[in-house]
């Protein structure tokens, strides 16, 4: 991979505002330019605020849409990669949760969540599939919040190639204190038993249907190392230098680099 900068956004999105929660969107890209950042994630249905109610389905969208088309417009004008997250609706009537990747003069591409929450299942569809994103000199694969707990779609991102799994959350309730805490338990193991960096940020503040957000960005390097933390609930952006001599260090090392060591052939009762 090539050194990149990426930045994360702790974004307040209002339920069913999406013109509003496009505004904000605009004015963080707007900023980010300004640090040169190339690759710039926001939080989980971002851009029409989270629910898991039936009442977000009114407001879902094709790919490409409306909302696609005004951030592909963003990307172009700021040479920058957007990952945005919106509900998505199929020809075949289903509903996803989806993170658009949208990249100057390229075809929108997206990600459907493949572990939905318990609430979620009664609205939307899980993805079947894990796309990987070639930007900037980069392989990157994006999980949804509920979907990191699965170790296993960790270890398929990195069996297929992936150098930075990007983790935006929708996770509510609690202090950013808390949050950051909880992150802390299981985001550096999917980081050091991969060899990948992996970088998370959540939604912050109110969502204006009886949600709140504490907010919270991490990052961590190949080894597990945390890069930096922000605990706060406040609109920000979270910007991280990843290097490729820190992966280096690692898949560089016999010892140190253990995927190419797994066993295919071992069986279970």
């Amino acid at each position: 991979m090539k050194d990149i900068r990426v930045g994360t956004v702790m974004m307040e999105s209002y339920v069913k505002e999406t013109p509003q929660n496009i505004q904000k969107i605009h004015k963080f890209v707007e900023i980010a330019s300004s640090s040169d950042i190339q690759i710039l994630c926001f939080p989980e249905m971002n851009i029409s605020g989270y629910c898991n109610r039936d009442e977000i389905i009114d407001i879902a969208e094709y790919i490409p849409g409306p909302s696609t088309e005004q951030l592909m417009t963003f990307a172009n004008q700021y040479q920058m990669t957007i990952i945005a997250g919106l509900p998505e609706k199929d020809l075949n009537g289903n509903y996803y949760i989806t993170q658009l990747v949208v990249s100057p003069f390229e075809k929108p591409a997206f990600y459907r969540k493949l572990y939905l929450g318990p609430p979620e299942k009664k609205v939307f569809s899980p993805g079947r599939n894990i796309p990987l994103f070639n930007r900037h000199g980069v392989c990157f694969g994006i999980q949804l919040c509920y979907d990191a707990h699965f170790p296993e779609l960790s270890t398929q991102m990195a069996h297929s190639g992936v150098d930075i799994i990007i983790v935006p959350h929708a996770s509510p309730h609690g202090t950013p204190e808390k949050k950051a805490n909880s992150w802390m338990r299981h985001l550096p193991a999917r980081a050091y038993d991969n060899s990948v960096f992996v970088i998370a940020c959540n939604a912050s503040g109110k969502n204006c249907a009886g949600l709140t957000f504490p907010g919270v960005s991490l990052g961590f390097d190949p080894s597990g190392n945390l890069l930096k933390k922000l605990n706060t609930n406040h609109p920000l952006i979270n910007i991280y230098d990843l290097k490729s001599s820190d992966l280096d260090h690692v898949r560089g090392h016999k010892m140190r680099y253990f995927f190419p060591n797994r066993r295919k052939d071992i069986t279970f009762p």
